[in-house]
């Protein structure tokens, strides 16, 4: 049954997390869990070849068997990918005994967290749920968006991130430094230079040099 979820945004930097299954599907969430940093145990007798090059490159933590009782101990969140929905409603009953969330692929009724559909641009993540009412649109938004918020974004975010911290060591009222930092980002034609080729470097001295620093 789809629910009304609240939204946030969790640093997996060094944060175990739990992986059972090895195809496809497995692959594509561990691939999502090492890009934010987490340190992946993945539980299942077979590997895809990306899974298996990275349990050999040691990227991954690899438990060559099937899953078993006691495998989600320690870990921040688990993730039930198997192609055995009776593994993974037992992965899901004892990440719930444990309490651990966990996301159990093509079953949102049984989520106790979503991997939303995600467009990154650099610093920048852009999430998009359904609540499990309807994956396909959520994956339509994200083509639209990836349309419309472009590369450039990326480097927009790297020079706004170098401005606000020499604005927080430079401008010492609280009232000037917000009307600065909210006047920088929603600054309409920063996106569109970009675009043209400007570099983020020169963004960023146009950015000083308009607001005096």
């Amino acid at each position: 049954m789809p629910r009304n979820l609240y939204p946030m945004f969790v640093d997996l930097s060094g944060r175990r997390c739990a992986v059972v299954g090895g195809g496809s599907v497995a692959e594509r969430k561990v691939g999502g869990l090492l890009a934010c940093g987490a340190s992946v145990k993945v539980i299942s007798p077979k590997l895809t070849r990306n899974l298996r090059k990275w349990a050999e490159g040691e990227k991954i933590e690899h438990v060559p068997r099937g899953y078993g009782k006691g495998d989600l101990r320690g870990a921040f969140l688990v993730i039930a990918a198997s192609n055995d929905g009776e593994v993974n409603d037992r992965v899901r009953r004892e990440a719930s005994a444990l309490g651990i969330p966990a996301n159990v692929a093509d079953r949102p009724e049984s989520c106790g967290f979503f991997i939303p559909s995600v467009v990154r641009r650099g610093l920048l993540t852009l999430a998009i749920s359904t609540g499990g009412a309807s994956p396909a649109l959520a994956k339509r938004l994200r083509t639209d968006l990836e349309e419309r918020v472009g590369p450039e974004y990326a480097g927009l975010l790297k020079a706004l991130e170098q401005f606000r911290a020499e604005v927080l060591a430079k401008v010492k009222d609280p009232a000037e430094r917000r009307r600065i930092l909210q006047s920088a980002g929603g600054h309409p034609g920063l996106p569109a230079k970009l675009r043209r080729g400007e570099t983020p470097g020169a963004l960023l001295e146009e950015l000083r040099k308009e607001f005096g620093l």
